[in-house]
């Protein structure tokens, strides 16, 4: 009797430290490859008319192809502010943000004054999103300062592009009181225009964007000039704006160059996430640059020498020594 439960003891005592190895092996976004347990990466995008949600669903199949044990989904959202919010409370591991929006949580600013997000950590910078005021031909706005006195649809209120709309609208004199705000999110603000219901409606996105090639299909769209001294004072006072020439023929009908600023796309994780994984994701995007190109127009702009401009967060040590490896 007292050799069969010591036989029982030590095969209980067996089979717990299995469990115990395959737990410490298990598939959370920190445990990297090791013992080649699953690991699940949830990565948050934006609205399927964005430019987010199409690189979102290339950057799970690089995952997933070239990770060990990776099981990478991407999904639709409501984009830069909520993915930070979404990172936070850790419903998702990855997920695409403005560098603006970034930088505003993690130093507490803007809409996330007095809830700064520390857990924040950069995984590459992407392309540039541009920063495009859309407004119909018929409306005859030609500069920023034509906005006072119309129906503006600047954003989702506590949005990035109603942020970088108002920042616009500032380095020019011009608040909200002078304005008609409509708080709209791009998409929303594309069907507006087409009904006539708004004269100008704020995207930020790479171009050429979905929904402003859509509207151009229907109606003359036309994308407002920003002069010189508003792109020199925004970007003397906000880092992370950096100066975009939208080129002529980019949407239908556009016949001139369109001058204007743009802030970048990032890779954003959390702390959660471990140097090796980190530099596993990064090496699966640079390597593999033809799949990007393939998913959007941006994909272009997605270099591995531009992947650390812009960056307005702490890095991922391991993305960040992948990065600047030669």
């Amino acid at each position: 009797m007292k050799k069969a439960l010591k036989k029982l003891m030590v095969a209980g005592a067996l089979c717990l430290a299995g469990t115990a190895l395959i737990a410490g092996c298990g598939g959370g976004a920190s445990s990297g490859s090791a013992g080649g347990g699953k690991q699940f990466l949830n990565i948050a995008t934006g609205g399927t008319a964005g430019t987010y949600y199409p690189l979102g669903g290339a950057l799970a199949e690089l995952l997933n192809q070239n990770i060990k044990g990776m099981n990478a989904s991407a999904q639709s959202t409501g984009a830069s502010v909520a993915n930070v919010n979404m990172l936070k409370d850790g419903s998702v591991d990855l997920a695409f943000i403005q560098n603006d929006i970034s930088y505003y949580a993690a130093n507490g600013k803007e809409m996330f004054k007095d809830n700064k997000v520390d857990s924040l950590r950069g995984i590459a910078a992407l392309y540039p999103e541009t920063i495009q005021f859309v407004t119909t031909q018929d409306k005859g706005i030609k500069t920023i300062a034509d906005l006072k006195g119309k129906k503006v649809a600047v954003g989702a209120s506590g949005s990035g592009a109603e942020a970088n709309c108002r920042q616009i609208l500032e380095a020019n004199g011009i608040t909200y009181n002078d304005i008609d705000v409509q708080y709209l999110s791009f998409g929303e603000a594309a069907d507006a225009l087409k009904d006539g219901n708004v004269d100008v409606g704020v995207v930020v996105a790479g171009y050429p964007t979905a929904a402003i090639q859509d509207l151009a299909a229907n109606r003359s769209a036309a994308i407002v000039n920003l002069d010189e001294k508003t792109i020199d004072t925004l970007m003397k006072k906000y880092p992370y704006y950096t100066k975009m020439t939208i080129p002529k023929g980019t949407y239908p009908g556009q016949d001139a160059d369109v001058q204007t600023v743009a802030v970048k796309c990032i890779i954003v994780g959390t702390d959660k996430i471990n140097d090796d994984l980190g530099g596993q994701i990064a090496k699966a995007i640079y390597e593999h640059l033809d799949r990007m190109k393939a998913a959007h127009a941006v994909g272009k702009y997605i270099t591995k020498d531009t992947a650390l401009e812009g960056m307005s967060i702490k890095m991922n040590a391991g993305a960040e020594k992948y990065l600047k490896a030669k």
